[in-house]
């Protein structure tokens, strides 16, 4: 196999670092284990970040999003967790990271997590006519 799940995060100096600008990436093929039962949890993960210095590099996102599938972990947790790595990996101005879990036993979970920079505020939407 020439690709291996990994935990570690790779960044790139964000081309525009004196522009507030908002990246969001889709990934629809999230999955982990449930904790109690040892069944697969299904996803989908959205992220939406302001960068300062760093963006995330995507193959390496999607290698440490593959490194979930066989571990167990409560929805609430697993999704602060990746929040946490991101903004350890990227320190943005501002992160949110929503998790939308498939149905299971009847219920439908969603888990949204957000980081803001102490420095960072964020910009008054423009309402055109």
């Amino acid at each position: 196999m020439a690709s291996v799940p990994s935990q570690s995060l790779e960044t790139f100096p964000n081309p525009e670092p004196e522009r507030d600008y908002t990246i969001r990436i889709r990934v629809p093929e999230f999955s982990c284990l449930c904790p109690k039962t040892g069944q697969p949890d299904f996803a989908e993960l959205t992220l939406e970040y302001v960068p300062e210095a760093a963006c995330v590099e995507l193959k390496s996102l999607k290698l440490y999003v593959w490194s979930y599938r066989d571990e167990g972990a409560f929805h609430e947790a697993v999704t602060n967790r990746i929040l946490s790595d991101l903004v350890t990996a990227t320190q943005p101005r501002f992160m949110r990271l929503s998790a939308d879990f498939n149905v299971r036993g009847g219920i439908y979970t969603t888990v949204v997590a957000e980081h803001r920079a102490d420095n960072w505020r964020a910009p008054v939407p423009v309402t055109l006519p």
